[in-house]
């Protein structure tokens, strides 16, 4: 019984070295990449964590140009050559437009991070077919069509890395979040459906699944419903202590999965741990999803506004709750280190 034990053990062992072999690390010293949705948030601290890590060529994209210019004009001074294109991701003439502007001026890419996303938060009854829709076109399309411009040459080069940008929304459904997550699953199918593929040709896929972060976002989200409360919970929620994280040690635990050649990282708590629940007790998750429901506000289904969807920065500056403002307060310094402003 113990030789056997013994065998088992070296055996298991002999097949864990085996399988760290086959990863398919990357080498980011001189390498090229693309990063979507760059000029701000966790998008831009990716790309600013690839700079430090040696990555000497990036392209960027976003749909403000004002905001690449600067951004270019940043790295540039950083030594980084730099390919700085509007581009509206769910459009896929727009993105093979930009994927060819890089590949001529930068050469082969290296690294993809599909990091573009919108969230829109409310309660179902505020929520039109045209909001699932559209957050689709800007989670899902935003993400699947810069990897069907990529993936050919990088499969011609038996080598590169995707890495997706996902979130525990991807995981576990989040009341008042139906469109965002309903959008956030699909890329989830979509990068567990293709990593077996794209292996056999030689390129990684990494799924980043990060929890609550702090990047200062919420004046850039949407709110249907009873505004100033979506506001309030939601942007309290982002920068919680401990259950959030901030977007540069995000944007440092992807770049080393991209590195390690890593198929998924996951951070902060509720990330790591909801899944499981999630998996292991779904009616006990159920029962707790609907705790958290019944705590969130409610639609004013008498009020003509409740299906009126307005951005953060809209709420900030108009409402007059204390609380409103003292979430966008204490959000503020976040948005300024991450360039949300």
């Amino acid at each position: 019984m113990k030789v056997s034990r013994i065998a088992l053990g070296l055996a298991l062992g002999k097949l864990a070295l085996e399988l760290a072999g086959l990863r398919r690390r990357t080498k980011l010293t001189g390498a090229t990449a693309v990063v979507c949705g760059a000029s701000r948030g966790l998008g831009r601290a990716i790309v600013l964590e690839l700079a430090r890590r040696g990555v000497t060529k990036i392209g960027i994209c976003a749909r403000t140009e004002a905001d690449l210019d600067v951004f270019g004009a940043e790295l540039v001074a950083k030594g980084v050559q730099v390919v700085a294109q509007r581009c509206d991701l769910s459009k896929s003439d727009e993105v093979e437009k930009f994927i060819a502007e890089v590949t001529s001026q930068l050469g082969p890419i290296d690294v993809l991070v599909t990091n573009a996303a919108t969230i829109s938060v409310g309660p179902i009854a505020a929520w039109t077919k045209g909001d699932f829709e559209e957050a689709h076109a800007n989670i899902f399309r935003a993400i699947l069509n810069p990897i069907l411009e990529v993936a050919p040459a990088m499969r011609a080069r038996r080598s590169g890395t995707i890495a997706m940008i996902t979130s525990i929304g991807a995981r576990v459904g989040v009341p008042h979040l139906a469109p965002y997550c309903s959008a956030k699953f699909a890329t989830m199918g979509l990068a567990e459906s293709i990593r077996p593929e794209l292996a056999v040709d030689g390129v990684n896929v990494l799924t980043a699944v990060p929890g609550l972060m702090r990047t200062g976002s919420t004046k850039h989200a949407q709110f249907k419903g009873d505004h100033d409360l979506e506001y309030a919970w939601f942007g309290a929620s982002a920068i919680l202590p401990v259950l959030s994280i901030d977007a540069d040690r995000a944007a440092r635990r992807i770049v080393s999965g991209i590195a390690r050649g890593d198929v998924e990282v996951a951070f902060t708590p509720e990330a790591r741990v909801a899944p499981i629940v999630r998996t292991v007790m779904p009616r006990l998750w159920a029962e707790m999803m609907t705790l958290v429901a019944r705590f969130l506000p409610r639609s004013p289904i008498a009020s003509t506004t409740a299906t009126e969807r307005r951005d953060g920065v809209t709420i900030a500056d108009e409402s007059s709750s204390p609380v409103v403002e003292a979430v966008r307060k204490a959000s503020e310094p976040f948005a300024e280190k991450h360039a949300q402003n």
